[in-house]
């Protein structure tokens, strides 16, 4: 889910202090890099990309502040790292190649998000007992993903994948987590996927949240029966696809945000669930170039 509205929040202009053990580039496939944020410029690109997907391309509605500045705004940004998916050669300036953001990732890692008052996602799932039944393990809430229109290829889709693993590793992930969005605010025209999502895609109990009192819908919209595999498949968005593939669980219940247009499931990756192919994959170095997906 895209989140975060309310007042504009401005980042100060000071570099943003580096990751021991990162490399400034964490992966390369062509003209394109994968970093992470190091300065708050970073930031406000990633932002403004988001505006574009989110409010331009979505159905996203912005707040004055937003809509004025044409960044996706949000007070989690500030202490949060972002991943990035740069065009080294994107347009020319003055004879020499000026780089554009074309894909990123928002992590918020537990540790952070305790100094900060949570887990984004804590606006609208209670995630208290999840976390205090895991509490020897590592947490990262992964959100804010998305890619530029005219950039959304498989090798660029790879690329932030592989940007995210790397990242997790590096940190010792054991669960990613985060609100995945399925289009438009009407759970009956949503009826297929929400109710795919419960039926094949459960997530056991050890790893269930409830969304927060008074913002629950029911994933249980239609009958077993009723819910044809192929087609449950096929009317899922992309990324929640991409989960899915990965090994992805979903909690038992929904939530439906009016702000953004969508209707937004709690996503559960137990980093020992992923398979080993996915993470072979992934987990390669980047060499400059693009393999086929496994």
């Amino acid at each position: 889910m895209p989140f975060g509205f309310g007042a504009i929040v401005e980042l100060p202009r000071e570099i943003l202090p580096a990751k021991p053990g990162l490399p400034a580039v964490l992966g390369r496939s062509g003209p394109f890099e994968i970093r992470l944020s190091t300065a708050q410029k970073d930031i406000r690109a990633a932002q403004r990309l988001r505006y574009k997907v989110f409010y331009e391309q979505g159905q996203a509605v912005a707040a004055p502040p937003a809509a004025m500045v044409r960044r996706d705004l949000c007070p989690f940004d500030k202490f949060c790292d972002h991943l990035l998916i740069v065009d080294t050669e994107a347009r020319k300036s003055f004879g020499r190649a000026k780089p554009k953001v074309v894909g990123t990732y928002r992590l918020l890692r537990g540790e952070v998000a305790a100094r900060h008052g949570g887990f984004y996602s804590q606006g609208e799932f209670e995630l208290a007992p999840l976390l205090a039944r895991h509490a020897d393990k590592k947490f990262l809430e992964v959100g804010r993903s998305c890619v530029h229109p005219d950039y959304r290829s498989k090798r660029v889709i790879e690329l932030l994948w592989r940007g995210l693993w790397i990242y997790a590793k590096h940190y010792k992930i054991d669960v990613m987590i985060g609100c995945a969005s399925l289009p438009g605010n009407n759970p009956l025209a949503l009826a297929l996927p929400l109710s795919f999502l419960h039926y094949q895609a459960a997530a056991e109990p050890e790893w269930q949240v409830r969304p927060r009192e008074g913002r629950a819908c029911s994933l249980t919209i239609l009958d077993k029966t009723g819910v044809d595999l192929r087609k449950g498949i096929a009317a899922l968005p992309p990324l929640i696809k991409a989960y899915l593939r990965l090994g992805a669980q979903f909690a038992d219940g929904a939530v439906i945000d009016r702000s953004f247009g969508t209707i937004d499931v709690f996503t559960v990756m137990p980093v020992c669930d992923i398979e080993e192919r996915y993470i072979a994959y992934f987990g390669a170095p980047g060499d400059g170039k693009h393999r086929e997906a496994a």
